[in-house]
């Protein structure tokens, strides 16, 4: 157990005296607090709060992280509340504590549910003041250590939400240290053949792989001292997780694992990272395809070093990484290295550092994506390594996750230029923006003014980012289409029932909503939004609720003008249900009405008035709700086109499908599809899918096939 006195030698020289003092006084009221309390380990659970200090110490935080490391489970696990930590360490201290003890409130019983609650929990305590996660991260990692004292099913769920989430979150913030040890801690627990299924590989080749790691330090030590540049040199082994991370990533085997043994020289400048660069590749030959520049171009969470794999002397491969001093810093402490609190609050900071582009936007995705699986899908996109570096003509740096497409680029570049998008110029050559980029290509991204953004672009990009600026686009153009049509329908229903003109004012209009219809209706434009979706049905028995005088008078409509002037505020001929139907009404699918049969109207949200026939299987077994339906009815005056189905069964004949064609021909009707199928008794079935002008004209056509001396039946399908 960690001693405070160990806590103290490690900030005594970067605090001032009173902020000695403070902590000081926060072990104390700790110690008070969880008197006799001890964990599943049968340790006093204080050794917990000083363990996660430890850590936050090491990572060189402000004296109010420690405070609140000290202090994040009182408010959990005993009878101090908040006003007593606010009293006793001020506001900031108690905001972080109650951040922290925020996020381990999770109850929901479903595992995916769960999940996207912790991290909503996360991103919001994070957005207000990133320390929140630097003593989570540190709480994580110290119960990890003691996950063996819990039950079985525990150890799993708590090691798999660590890999799912807090370590790719350490990974984003660039603390390789914290995740390292977080995925380490939790591989064994997530799948137990696989850890040591890589240990039984590992075991082996350590002790040879350490020897030759200590031998060749000393040439390389020899080296740097020779051509006089400063190095620091230290060895490691790769990680039993990452060996079998990247196993499954690149599905290669064990011995394709080149990164196995590793040394790493820290310099004092960047000019000395790139000089024994040159040295060292003057002395061994590198492997081309394994050498990195991220000083030149930085990973996303900023992290900056030289990877180069070498073949040594005696044909071995060793991966070295080159990074300056402060690179390392980095490197191991992410942005908590670089976190400071003294000039500006805490939030500020998190809205301004460009390393945290990615929370603001999963704000944002949080906000826009109410599904919890959706969302977690976008999320683990965010959280992933991003691994594609393409470049813009004038030679920016666009960073892409692994399988981001010319389309993603364009939205990383800026969002207009996304959702205006055409096309893309990857190398000179003209791509789709469905197109997916590698590393080092160069794209141009090609825009129009009449490009808009369609549904199907949400198939073709791969980041959260792009799919909440695509989606925010669909979502306002619904919205104002929605409201269009919700005006037009309640301008047109208003005359058809004569309510009083004082209630069509919004001063009168809206109290009287409010009291009859669920809905928080701010003006008339959220009214109208709700009727153009058909969450308002405008109809005799909600104009009843509305008019202050009782049922309203309807005024007399000609039969076929009755639909279109309700939903087009048209009066004039012309206008028909079918080719015509634009905006405010389509026909459905499901059923594809013909003009002369009987219909329905339907209000679909977000669509207007979808028409169905009342043949239809969702009317005639009542799927649809009554609610929404609405008497609609045919324009005689207008012409149009309709596609149809036919399914005839005939005698198995040579050309019976040439005079089936050439009788719907002399009616004027259209084949746009044919299939026969010929059966075991010497019969054949002919589907039709013809073009045609009403019903009338369809009921023609199979009289006339009818007629024919080889069929046996036709009907509709």
């Amino acid at each position: 157990m960690i001693r405070f006195d160990d806590i103290l030698d490690k900030v005594s020289a970067s605090y001032s005296e009173k902020e000695v003092n403070q902590l000081k006084k926060a072990y104390v009221y700790a110690a008070r607090a969880h008197k006799g309390q001890t964990r599943r380990s049968g340790e006093p659970y204080l050794s917990h709060p000083l363990e996660v200090a430890s850590m936050l110490a090491d990572m060189k935080l402000d004296s109010t992280t420690l405070l609140a490391g000290l202090l994040h489970d009182v408010l959990e696990d005993t009878d101090i509340t908040a006003v007593d930590l606010r009293e006793n360490f001020g506001q900031e201290v108690a905001d972080l504590v109650e951040g922290v003890t925020k996020m381990s409130r999770v109850q929901e019983s479903s595992p995916e549910v769960r999940q996207a609650e912790t991290i909503r929990k996360i991103i919001l305590t994070m957005i207000n003041d990133l320390r929140v996660i630097f003593i989570k991260l540190a709480d994580r990692t110290h119960n990890l250590k003691t996950l063996k004292f819990l039950p079985e099913d525990k150890q799993k769920q708590i090691a798999k939400e660590t890999l799912d989430i807090y370590a790719p979150i350490a990974n984003r913030l660039g603390m390789g240290r914290i995740k390292a040890e977080l995925e380490d801690l939790s591989f064994r627990y997530v799948s137990p053949d696989a850890y040591f299924r890589i240990a039984s590989l590992v075991a082996p080749q350590r002790q040879k792989a350490e020897d030759d790691l200590a031998r060749f330090k000393n040439v390389l030590e020899k080296l740097m001292k020779d051509n006089s540049i400063p190095a620091e040199i230290h060895s490691r082994i790769k990680r039993h997780y990452s060996i079998y991370d990247k196993m499954k990533r690149r599905e290669i085997d064990f011995d394709q694992v080149f990164d196995f043994k590793a040394l790493r020289i820290i310099t004092d400048t960047v000019k000395n990272c790139y000089a024994a660069l040159g040295i060292i590749h003057q002395k061994w030959p590198p492997l081309p395809q394994r050498f990195r520049d991220f000083i030149a171009m930085p990973k996303p969470n900023l992290y900056q070093a030289l990877h180069t794999t070498i073949i040594t002397d005696d044909k071995q491969t060793i991966e070295i990484q080159i990074r300056t001093q402060d690179m390392h810093n980095l490197a191991e402490n992410g942005i908590a290295a670089h976190w400071k609190y003294k000039d500006q609050d805490a939030s500020s900071l998190v809205r301004e550092d460009k390393r945290l582009e990615w929370l603001r936007e999963m704000v944002d995705l949080y906000k826009e994506q109410k599904s919890p699986r959706e969302f977690l899908k976008n999320l683990k996109t965010d959280l992933i390594p991003e691994e594609v570096y393409a470049f813009t003509p004038k030679g920016k740096v666009i960073t892409l996750p692994l399988g981001g497409s010319a389309l993603d680029f364009a939205f990383k570049v800026h969002s207009e230029i996304g959702l205006h998008a055409s096309g893309a110029v990857i190398n000179g050559r003209i791509v789709p923006l469905k197109a997916i980029l590698k590393t080092g290509d160069i794209v141009e991204v090609i825009t129009s003014p009449e490009k808009a953004p369609r549904r199907g672009w949400l198939n073709i990009v791969f980041t959260s980012g792009a799919r909440h600026q695509i989606k925010r686009w669909l979502n306002q153009q619904e919205k104002s289409r929605s409201s269009a049509l919700g005006r037009k329908i309640w301008e047109r229903e208003s005359r058809r029932y004569a309510l009083p003109a004082g209630l069509l004012k919004e001063e009168n209009l809206l109290p009287r909503l409010a009291e009859v219809l669920p809905f928080n209706i701010q003006n008339r434009e959220d009214f109208f939004g709700l009727v153009g979706r058909g969450r308002i049905v405008i109809n005799k028995k909600f104009m009843a609720k509305l008019s202050p005088e009782g049922e309203p008078a309807e005024r007399k409509q000609r039969l076929l003008r009755k639909f279109v002037d309700r939903v087009s505020g048209r009066s004039d001929a012309g206008i028909s249900v079918g080719g015509a139907a634009g905006e405010a009404f389509h026909l459905a699918r499901c059923c594809a009405p013909i003009k002369g049969e009987p219909i329905i109207g339907y209000m679909t949200s977000g669509r207007g008035i979808t028409i169905h026939a009342t043949r239809c299987a969702l009317v005639s077994k009542e799927i649809l709700s009554s609610e929404r339906m609405v008497d609609v009815s045919w324009d005689s005056a207008s012409a149009g086109s309709y596609r149809s189905r036919i399914l005839i069964l005939a005698g198995d004949s040579p050309g019976v499908l040439g005079r089936v064609a050439t009788s719907i021909a002399e009616l004027g009707g259209k084949i746009t599809k044919a299939e026969v199928v010929t059966t075991a008794d010497k019969k054949a079935q002919i589907k039709l899918n013809l073009i045609i002008r009403e019903m009338k004209h369809l009921e023609a056509i199979i009289k006339k096939i009818s007629g024919i001396k080889e069929i046996l039946s036709v009907e509709r399908v």
